[in-house]
This record gives structure tokens, sequence and C-alpha cells, in this order.
């Protein structure tokens, strides 16, 4: 049995560091992230405000029963009394049984019930255009931080190459100097710069498990998840830019955040309408009907049937600082929706010319990467052939590593600018 528990235990260690895709990494956090789970209760409580907003328009019908047991003193005015006897002074005590049920529905109201109504529906679409954009920010978030850790590993994979290339260099400048044809200073040099490899190494190690924190914390996992991802090759990226103009439509068609703060506009102005119409008069209907006797089961019956109409003359000035709120409130979020719309040109602008940043990042460090490589191989040949010193062969070796590094993080670099245009224009599925 423990056998089985270990296996099963081992089975599930193995399990949780699977190597993850980007989509497995999406899907992850669709399910479990907590910022999706508030966003969703957020639509699911605006739902319930629209049915609590149209709940005014059916009747209001409560069911009442009770029961109490009285004594009171009797009060008769000067003079009177009850013939050939004296007049009591008390009542009961006595039984009071009483039942009954009642309703009470609003017939008319100038739209206050209406505007009431159209300003929830208003805010359960902001809230699930809200919902929607949380879906865009988390789904984002996966992707920088998966890219960031792919480009940790391939700045680690740098870092161990340079490493290697610097021990290779030392074995040669070792073996150089045991035929004399190279001092004690290039060994000396080298082994101070196999030491600096080593510790660009741990840094970029460091660099990948901090990255590894990141991508289980954006999936909504604790940041010491076992976690392994299996990175897609670095794609290359097309050869022309984005239609900016045509980038920022799209954006302003689509964005969530822009048809959430028209939805709060919209309800803004439903609100200032409801608060005009709680100034006019209301027209309401009722009607009672029960039972009420000193018996058990009274028979008694009583009822009561009408309309009335609520007209308010004086509230302190109440409703006219509510009307007041509501057309300030409906300015506030006026201002926010143009602010929004500014916001939105602006971050597309910025991510346009963020892909268009890396775009040309990628072709000049692919360029330096060549440069660099066959630079690097001529020095090795001059320095075996005592044509060079160990200065250049250093000099040259750090501009390939500081050129491999340049590129590994330029391609992940692109794909999160991409991540990022697609976000800023509404492009996310």
């Amino acid at each position: 049995m423990k056998h089985l528990a270990a296996l099963l235990a081992l089975a599930a260690v193995r399990l949780a560091a699977a190597p993850l895709t980007l989509e497995d990494c999406l899907r992850l956090s669709a399910e479990k992230h907590p910022a999706l789970t508030a966003a969703e209760a957020g639509v699911a409580a605006a739902g319930e405000a629209v049915g609590e907003a149209r709940a005014p328009y059916y009747p209001q019908v409560d069911l009442n029963a009770g029961y109490h047991r009285f004594q009171r003193r009797a009060f008769l005015p000067s003079g009177l009394a009850l013939p050939g006897r004296a007049a009591p002074d008390q009542i009961g005590p006595l039984d009071d049984w009483t039942g009954g049920l009642s309703s009470r529905v609003t017939l008319y109201d100038f739209g206050e019930r209406r505007a009431g109504l159209d300003a929830a529906v208003a805010r359960r679409g902001a809230a699930e255009a809200e919902a929607t954009a949380a879906q865009a920010d988390v789904r984002l978030a996966v992707q920088a931080a998966f890219y960031a850790l792919a480009a940790a590993q391939d700045l680690q994979a740098v870092a161990e190459k340079n490493l290697a290339r610097t021990q290779r260099h030392l074995r040669m400048a070792e073996v150089r100097h045991q035929t004399g044809a190279a001092p004690q200073a290039d060994v000396l040099r080298l082994q101070a710069e196999v030491a600096a490899a080593q510790l660009q190494l741990i840094s970029a190690q460091s660099a990948a498990r901090i990255a590894t924190g990141r991508l289980n914390t954006a999936m909504g996992r604790p940041a010491e998840t076992p976690l392994a991802i299996a990175a897609p090759e670095a794609a290359p990226p097309p050869p022309e830019a984005a239609d900016l103009a045509t980038a920022i439509d799209r954006a302003l068609a689509r964005r969530p955040e822009l048809h959430s703060a028209e939805q709060r506009t919209v309800a803004a102005r439903a609100s200032v309408a409801a608060a005009r119409a709680a100034r006019a008069p209301k027209l309401r209907a009722d009607g009672l009907f029960g039972w009420n006797d000193t018996a058990w089961l009274p028979e008694t019956r009583e009822w009561q049937a009408g309309v009335s109409v609520d007209l308010p003359v004086f509230d302190a000035g109440s409703r006219a600082h509510r009307v007041a709120r509501s057309r300030a409130e409906l300015t506030r979020e006026e201002a926010n929706l143009e602010n929004r719309r500014l916001q939105i040109r602006q971050e597309v602008w910025a991510a346009a010319a963020d892909l268009d940043r890396t775009r040309a990042s990628i072709t000049a460090n692919e360029a330096s990467v060549r440069a660099s490589t066959e630079s690097l191989r001529v020095v090795q040949e001059r320095y075996e052939n005592g044509a060079a010193v160990v200065t250049d062969l250093l000099d040259t070796q750090t501009a390939l590593a500081r050129a491999e590094a340049s590129l590994a993080a330029a391609r992940w670099d692109y794909l999160t600018a991409r991540a990022a245009f697609d976000r800023a224009t509404g492009a996310q599925p």
C-alpha cells in the first residue's frame, strides 16, 4: 500500500512538472486565476441586480398571522355609565388571533422603475465587459511571463555556451603557455574570465527561477509550484508593420474597457432619469383580506381595497440633491469615457512603436551575431598562431556573448510586444 502511494505521489510530481506549452498555461490560467473568479462573481452580482430592479414591476404580496393576549385599562368619558351596572375599569384579558394576506403594487411612477431597470442592465453590460477585459489582461500577463521565462532559459543557454567557450580558450592558453608561446598573464586573465562566466551563469539560472515563479503567479498558482515549459521556436517577424490607423479603429471598436465605459455612461444617464422621476407623483393600488377574532381559527373577516397617490411635498432637498449628484456622476462617466478613448489610442500607438522596435532589433542583432561569430573565428586563429594577444580574444568573445544574449532576448521581446499589440487593439480571442 505504501509502495502504491509512493508511486502515485511520484506520478503526481512528474505530471506537475511536465513541460507546458503556451496554450496549456493559458488554459490553466482561465481555470484557476482568482481575478477571473472575481470578474465572474461581479457579472453574477450585476445580473442579480437586474432581477432586483425588475421586481418593482410585480405586486408585493405579504402573508401575516399572529396571536396576542392582552389586557387594557378602560376609559369612559365623564358622566357615561353602562345601564344597571358600574362601568368596567379594564378590558380583558382577551385572546387576539389574526391572519391575512396583503398586496401592494405601483401602477405608475413616471418612469422611475424603467430608468432603474435600464441602469441595472447597463451595469450588467459593463460588468460583462470588465470580465472580458480581465480575461484579456490575464492572457497577456501569462503570455508575457511565458515569453520572459523562455527568454531567461535562452539567456541561461547563452551563458552556458559562453562559459564553455571561455573554458576552451583557457585550455588553449594553457597549451600555448606550456610551449612558451603565451605568457602566464594570458592564463591568469582567462581564469578570471572563466570565473566571471560562471557568475553570469549563476545569475542567468537565478533569473530563470524567478521567471518561473512569475509565470506560476500569472497563471494563478503559487510561485513555488514545479513548472517546466515547452517553448516553441521564436518565429521571425513579418517584414511589414501593421497599419496604425486601422489598428486604432479596431481597438476603438473592440476594446472591452471602452464598452464598459460606454455602458457605465448609459447607466449614469438612466440614473439621472430615475432621480428626476422620484420627484413625480406615484399611483399605487393596495388590497387586504384577513381574519381577526378572539378565537382560534377566527371567523370575523376584514378586507380593504383601493388606490392611492403619493406626491412628495417636502424632503429637505433630498431629491434635488439626488438629481444633482446623478448629473455630476453622468458628467464624470462621460469624461471617463473620453479619457478611455485617448488612453486606448495612446496604448495602440505605444504598442505599435514597441513592435516596430523589437522587429528592427531582431534584424540588427542577427547581423551582430554573424559579424561577432566571424570576428571571433578570425581572432582565435590569429591567437593560436601568435598573431593576436589575449585581449583581442577576450574582446571578441565578450562581443559575441553580448550579441547572442541580445538576440535571444530580442526574439522573445518581439513575441511579447506582439501579444501587447494584440491586447491593445482588442485582437485577442
